[in-house]
C-alpha cells in the first residue's frame, strides 16, 4: 500500500514510474513543502487550477532567468568573450559539410522547425490525451510549445543577434536574430515532454531508456544541423540547449505535483 494515499503499488498499472523512481515521491525537505502546497492549493481551485498556477510560476521563473542569461550574455560576448569560440567551432562545421550531409541538415531543420514539430507533438500528445480520457498530456505538450516560443521570441529581441555571414551558410537563409536557437530550444522542450510523457505509459526499463536517449538524440543533433548549416553560433545553440532543458524540467515539476495531487487512480 501507499503510504501517502493508502492506495495499492501495482507497477502494472500505475503510470507514476520512470524505472524505479516514484515521480510523486518528494524526499527533501523543500519539495515536502512545494509538494504540499500544491496540494492545499488544490484543494481550493482544483487539480487543474493548481497545475495551470504552477505552469505560470515556472514559465515566470524561466523567463526571469532567461532575461538575466541574456544580460550576463550581453556582459561577456565579443572577440574576446564567449564568442571567440564560435567562429572556430563554425570553420569546423563547414570543413565537415557534404552534399549529403547537408541536405540531410536541411531535412532536420524542415522537420523540426517552428510549424511541423509543433503539430508532431500535439498529435503524440493528444493520442495520449485520448488513451488516458485526460486533457493533462495536451495541456502540458502545448504550454511547453508556447513557453518555449515565448522564450525564444524574448531572447532574440532583448539579445539581437545577427547570424553568421552568408558567405559561410547554406541556403535558404534566415533573417530572424540568432540568439537563441529556437529550433534547439523547441526540439529540446517539446522532444522531452514528450519522451516524459511516454515513458510515464512504459513499464520496462529499455523502453524508458531508449525513449529518453531518442530524445536527447534528438536534441543535440537539431542543435549540431544548425551549426552546420551556418544558420546560428554555436553559442546560440548551447544557450538553447540550457534554456529549453530549464524550462522542461519545470514542466516536468509541475506535472509531478499534479500527479502527487490527483493520486494514480483519481480522474486526470
Amino acid at each position: 500500500m501507499s503510504e501517502r494515499t493508502g492506495r495499492p503499488q501495482n507497477r502494472e498499472h500505475d503510470e507514476r514510474f520512470v524505472g524505479p523512481l516514484d515521480v510523486t515521491t518528494w524526499t527533501t525537505p523543500a519539495g515536502k513543502q512545494v509538494a504540499g502546497a500544491h496540494e492545499r492549493l488544490a484543494r481550493r481551485i482544483g487539480s487543474h487550477g493548481a497545475l495551470i498556477v504552477s505552469l505560470a510560476g515556472g514559465m515566470l521563473l524561466t523567463a526571469s532567468a532567461t532575461y538575466l542569461t541574456t544580460r550576463i550574455y550581453d556582459a561577456v560576448s565579443g572577440d574576446d568573450g564567449i564568442e571567440a569560440v564560435d567562429r572556430p567551432i563554425l570553420e569546423r562545421a563547414k570543413r565537415m559539410r557534404s552534399p549529403e550531409l547537408d541536405d540531410a541538415a536541411a531535412v532536420i531543420a524542415r522537420a523540426f522547425g517552428p510549424v511541423g514539430l509543433p503539430i508532431a507533438a500535439l498529435a503524440v500528445a493528444g493520442g495520449l490525451s485520448i488513451r488516458q480520457r485526460s486533457r493533462t498530456p495536451l495541456l502540458l505538450t502545448a504550454v511547453a510549445g508556447a513557453g518555449s516560443l515565448l522564450l525564444t521570441l524574448g531572447g532574440k529581441d532583448m539579445v539581437g543577434r545577427h547570424r553568421p555571414p552568408r558567405r559561410d551558410a547554406i541556403a535558404p537563409y534566415e533573417t530572424s536574430p540568432s540568439f537563441p536557437s529556437g529550433h534547439t530550444l523547441n526540439t529540446t522542450t517539446l522532444a522531452g515532454v514528450i519522451a516524459y510523457l511516454l515513458v510515464l505509459q512504459q513499464r520496462r526499463n529499455l523502453p524508458q531508456v531508449t525513449t529518453i536517449g531518442a530524445a536527447v538524440a534528438t536534441s543535440i543533433t537539431v542543435g549540431l544541423s544548425r551549426v552546420l548549416l551556418g544558420a546560428h553560433w554555436f553559442t546560440d545553440v548551447l544557450v538553447g540547449w540550457v534554456t529549453g532543458s530549464g524550462w522542461l524540467s519545470l514542466l516536468i515539476t509541475s506535472h509531478r505535483l499534479y500527479l502527487t495531487t490527483v493520486g494514480n487512480s483519481d480522474d486526470r
